[in-house]
């Protein structure tokens, strides 16, 4: 069987990482690409705060926006930081779609 899939970016504060994983298995099963990040800056990986690191992941979370066809914020409470507002903005600004975890 060969199917169209849509390809969904997670987007979120990373000290969410359950929720990221939660969300990841559920938008799999639903028949879904499901791209995510490779590190949890806010959840242990202190691998981000090295020098230029924290950058290169942003911009490369933009190119994974950029392959997808929307983004899924995961937004715990509410909470919306600044990077990802900045990934909201910028997914909008190509046309892609926004879903949110929960409702604002």
């Amino acid at each position: 069987m060969i199917a169209q899939y849509p390809v969904i970016t997670l987007c979120g504060s990373t000290r969410f990482k359950d929720s990221f994983l939660e969300a990841q298995k559920r938008l799999t099963l639903a028949g879904n690409i499901v791209i995510s990040v490779g590190l949890f800056g806010h959840s242990g990986d202190d691998e981000v705060w090295t020098e230029g690191t924290k950058e290169m992941l942003d911009d490369m979370h933009k190119r994974k926006i950029d392959m997808a066809d929307g983004i899924y914020v995961i937004n715990v409470g509410g909470y919306i930081g600044q990077s990802t507002r900045s990934e909201i903005e910028y997914a909008r600004s190509q046309g892609k779609s926004v879903e949110f975890l929960e409702e604002a």
